[in-house]
């Protein structure tokens, strides 16, 4: 009989402390391999290109590229890997936004960390995982809002409007982003001027607010 491959999970988290007790968890367990380890979303979305890991468990409010549009990203161009979130947020908008993105599951921090590894389990056969504190409720309200019109403010942006918009958000200079995302400084002036237009934003304040209220960033309390 054939032995099985494990799975090939990448772990995105920006707390180091936090990487090392899902590796541990993780390690033990022999039907699963950590292929690598990133510390924000551009980070992950770059090792899902190159190992093109079975799984990815993904959190959510990560510097530089958070969560959402890592998992977008990564789904945009490899359909076939299974994204999960691992987060403490666990409101409507939060997972809407996750789920819209492409995560087929969704698993509290504050949760068994066993939970995480059933979730591994279920999607690698095709199924979602919900971690148990995430209730029916909120199911249904994310299966309204797909057959609704996205009421977000960045309904409008592109992909890459959304990138300049966290950068932006997060107070990286002009300079700074066009060296990030490789393109020139005009570019990056380009894509902020649209991206003011369509979220009628007059200042870089202005952007900023919108981001925190969309959950791209968050507050450090």
């Amino acid at each position: 009989m054939q032995e099985l491959k494990p799975m090939r999970v990448l772990l995105a988290e920006d707390h180091a402390i936090v990487r090392e007790r899902l590796r541990s968890l993780l390690e033990k367990q022999p039907d699963m391999e950590i292929v690598c380890e990133a510390e924000d979303g551009r980070m992950a979305v770059e090792q899902a290109r190159e190992l093109l890991s079975d799984v990815v468990i993904m959190d959510i409010t990560m510097s530089d590229l958070n969560g959402i549009e890592a998992t977008r990203q990564i789904i945009n161009e490899f359909p076939q890997i299974k994204v999960i979130a691992l987060s403490v947020h666990s409101n409507r908008r939060f997972v809407a936004d996750m789920l819209r993105a492409g995560a087929t599951s969704y698993v509290l921090k504050e949760c068994p960390l066993d939970e995480l590894v059933q979730a591994i389990r279920a999607v690698t056969t095709g199924e979602s995982y919900l971690s148990s504190k995430i209730t029916g409720v909120v199911v249904e309200d994310y299966k309204k809002c797909l057959a609704t019109v996205d009421d977000s403010q960045l309904s409008t942006l592109t992909s890459r409007e959304r990138e300049v918009l966290q950068l932006v958000a997060e107070g990286k200079s002009t300079k700074q982003i066009a060296s990030e995302l490789h393109v020139s400084t005009k570019t990056i002036e380009a894509h902020r001027h649209k991206i003011m237009g369509k979220l009628n934003a007059h200042t870089i304040a202005d952007l900023v607010k919108i981001a925190i209220i969309e959950n791209m960033i968050a507050l450090e309390l």
